[in-house]
């Protein structure tokens, strides 16, 4: 049996999702099917007005309804670090631990050369002028990418790049133990965080 062309256009919509494979695209779709066209409606003009209603900090890279965003805005904040994420997800999970009081850097992404993901695809370039600045330079850059192959790989390059810009006048940190081998931020808890932030080291 066919589906009716409206669930087959929202299941083939559903399964771009990241995780979401034929069956779950299926069955959110005939759940929807039965939701009140109320909730439908809302959660319609949520979807329309995602991009709509944010904005890419143009410091950070962050996410946010306001540029600057409020962390890069707030000037109790230490503007002089800068935390190295992938996600703007990481910079929600890493100032939930309320450890750390510094600036932060969205990438994101990765360097992936499988997925054809460069360093130009990501706001890396974008991280070497904030460390060059020469209005407001930072003291220390604490890369915190996940300890994945690609994401030792990025910060392995960030790293190095900085070095020979900056003729190693900068101090770059790498999120200590506490993280996992393979493990994303956005799935650390925040005890674990804080360990890793606590217990960065400096790049030799």
């Amino acid at each position: 049996m066919k589906l009716a062309r409206p669930l087959k256009r929202l299941t083939e919509s559903l399964e771009r999702l990241p995780g979401i494979g034929p069956r779950t695209a299926k069955r959110l779709a005939f759940y929807l099917l039965h939701v009140p066209q109320s909730e439908l409606t809302e959660l319609a003009e949520s979807i329309e007005n995602l991009k709509k209603e944010t904005v890419l900090c143009t410091i950070c890279k962050n996410v946010s309804e306001t540029d600057p965003c409020p962390i890069c805005s707030d000037s109790t904040r230490d503007q002089s670090q800068i935390m190295v994420v992938e996600t703007p997800l990481d910079v929600i999970v890493l100032d939930q631990t309320g450890k750390y009081k510094g600036a932060y850097h969205v990438l994101h992404g990765v360097i992936s050369p499988l997925n054809n993901i460069g360093p130009d695809e990501l706001y890396i370039k974008d991280l070497f002028d904030r460390a060059l600045s020469s209005a407001n330079p930072p003291t220390e850059i604490i890369l915190a990418t996940d300890p994945t192959m690609e994401g030792e790989a990025t910060a392995l390059y960030i790293e190095k790049e900085i070095r020979r810009r900056l003729n190693g006048t900068l101090k770059i940190t790498r999120l200590g133990s506490g993280l996992p081998v393979g493990a994303d931020l956005e799935y650390a808890d925040e005890v674990t965080l804080s360990r890793a932030f606590e217990g960065r080291q400096e790049f030799s």
